[in-house]
């Protein structure tokens, strides 16, 4: 079991941190528990190759490149960059229900599209949502099967970042698939984190994109490059999406600093992928040991996992701040709240900077964010 640290002692409330504090606390840091470590300006910077070709609204230029390269990667015909996931997803489904004459796209109750984009898809694209299954577990074939109106799309979101990072059986997506093909329906992948889910199956992305008509694929994420995303499929279906791409205020006058931001950050950390999987569940097996922590799922499906901690917000943020200050390592400031207020939940995404940090290091860190 990792070596237990002293129990960090809670603040006055007036001692609470300010946003500045803490960003300045974390500034001061040296090792950090999730993802690849701070978001700095430099190190952005330092992604954009000097010899890169600028492109002109889209066009040409290393947006190309990019564009090229992930219809290659992802064996699809074609592919359009598009600066944020937001604009992409709602373009696609709203060509897949025009091309349709039906409104209605089905997708889990913890959809992006649901619960991130102020109902956006209804709003802007006059699209009806329809939740199916329950919130805390992934969409099951019973769900699929109640449905009886005619529907334009199923969204399928690999992995289900907000339930920890859950997928589905390889055999059990196929059914779902088949399922929407059979009802006329096209099928849309929510593949903002492909990369770790394809990791998760074992296969490459390519294999978990042919299930789909379309694919969104994000590069700020697990790749860590400056915003920006891109849409595979068909060509027609692409072109169509490039009209709303432009009606969407998404053609910028130059999008190449994202796009050669992506492609430097693929060729680092795509081939990356399989590693921080497997450090992921290093981490879990290890949190196994520690009382007060709960992983889901567990063991990981991806290289992404959910912690519960049995703590409450107050200890939680005294915890954290107290390992930034005495230790340097930075974990969460703060939890999202649970149906139970003494737990609170913390996403734990492996990156370049978890796996400078041993499995064990890690979950002594972890452990003390729940000591009393």
């Amino acid at each position: 079991m990792p070596p237990a640290r002293p129990a960090p002692v809670l603040p006055a409330e007036a001692d609470i941190a300010s946003d500045a504090e803490l960003a300045e606390l974390r500034d001061r840091c040296t090792r950090f528990l999730y993802g690849h470590g701070p978001v700095r300006v430099p190190d952005l910077l330092a992604t954009i190759p000097a010899d890169t070709a600028v492109d002109r609204y889209g066009d040409g230029g290393v947006v190309a490149v990019l564009e090229e390269q992930i219809a290659e990667l992802l064996g699809k015909p074609a592919a359009l960059f598009l600066p944020s996931g937001t604009m992409a997803q709602q373009a696609t489904l709203r060509v897949h229900a025009d091309r349709r004459g039906r409104r209605t796209v089905v997708f889990h109750p913890m959809c992006h599209l649901e619960r991130h984009e102020g109902q956006a898809y209804r709003r802007l694209q006059m699209l009806t949502g329809r939740a199916v299954g329950d919130p805390h577990r992934l969409i099951t074939m019973a769900d699929l099967t109640s449905i009886a109106e005619p529907v334009a799309a199923l969204v399928l979101e690999l992995p289900q970042r907000d339930i920890g990072g859950q997928q589905p059986p390889w055999e059990e997506l196929i059914r779902e698939r088949d399922w929407a093909r059979a009802e006329g329906a096209a099928v849309h992948l929510d593949g903002a984190r492909l990369w770790e889910s394809a990791a998760g199956y074992g296969r490459e992305p390519r294999e978990v994109a042919a299930l789909f008509d379309t694919v969104y694929v994000s590069f700020y994420k697990a790749i860590g490059a400056l915003p920006g995303c891109c849409v595979a499929a068909r060509q027609e279906i692409v072109a169509e999406v490039r009209e709303w791409r432009q009606r969407l205020g998404g053609t910028l006058a130059g999008l190449w600093p994202s796009a050669a931001s992506a492609l430097n950050c693929l060729a680092i950390r795509l081939p990356r992928m399989g590693a921080y999987l497997e450090h992921a569940r290093a981490i879990a097996a290890a949190l196994g040991e520690i009382p007060g922590v709960r992983v889901v799922p567990n063991p990981p499906h991806t290289s992404m996992m959910h912690l519960l901690l049995a703590t409450t917000p107050e200890r939680l943020s005294a915890a954290a701040r107290a390992l930034a200050e005495q230790e340097g390592i930075w974990t969460w400031p703060n939890g999202v709240a649970t149906a139970d207020p003494a737990v609170q939940r913390v996403e734990l995404a492996v990156g370049d900077a978890t796996c400078s940090m041993r499995a064990p290091e890690i979950a002594a860190s972890i452990a003390a964010l729940t000591a009393t």
